[in-house]
């Protein structure tokens, strides 16, 4: 057989194992982000144009969360806290509005406090959605519910599943210890 032949069936071969590498690489990424984002992955997907947009997109919310300087609450500040939230969540019969708001600006100070960035909702929801992705679509249902209150189109149902929906993310950003983000596929309760 030829030389030429030759050089044409090896560079054949290494490119099939090149793609077949290639493709191995991603699967195990993707796997990778779904197990650390579980729903969150499958939204974002649902949400970008398509997978691998998907994908870059919750990669640059982990580089992000990375860069972040998240810090557990003092004992203190958790017992602070949950006063806080055992009053507003009280006040809700006789106010269900205005606990609600109380809510999301509790959740957002408590965020703050542990270092996240309020000042935009999504880029909250995307740093919450690295450490806690079990409960971002929790943030994101209450926030929808807040938003619609304050244009005065939420009821008294809405305002319950808002409260709800706060209180699980509050739960998981009262966390005594710190570590690193979780992964979705735990075993964790939404109902914290």
């Amino acid at each position: 057989m030829a030389t030429w032949i030759w050089i044409v069936i090896i560079a054949a071969a290494v490119l099939v194992v090149a793609v077949i590498a290639w493709r191995a690489a991603s699967q195990r990424r993707t796997t990778q982000l779904r197990g650390r984002f579980g729903p969150e992955y499958d939204r974002t997907v649902e949400s970008a144009d398509g997978r691998r947009d998907a994908e870059r997109q919750l990669r640059e919310r982990e580089e992000h969360r990375r860069q972040l300087n998240i810090r557990p609450l003092t004992q203190e500040s958790r017992d602070r806290y949950s006063e806080e939230w055992d009053r507003l969540q009280s006040r809700f019969v006789d106010d269900p509005s205005t606990s609600v708001g109380e809510a999301d600006r509790l959740v957002q100070d408590v965020m703050r406090e542990r270092g996240y960035p309020t000042d935009d909702f999504e880029q909250r929801v995307g740093d919450i959605s690295v450490d806690h992705p079990h409960v971002a679509e929790h943030y994101r249902a209450a926030h929808g519910v807040a938003v619609a209150r304050e244009r005065g189109e939420a009821n008294t149902e809405d305002l319950r599943q808002s409260l709800v929906h706060y209180r699980s993310l509050f739960a998981e950003l009262l966390e005594t210890e710190e570590h690193e983000p979780v992964d979705a596929t735990s075993t964790r309760s939404l109902t914290s």
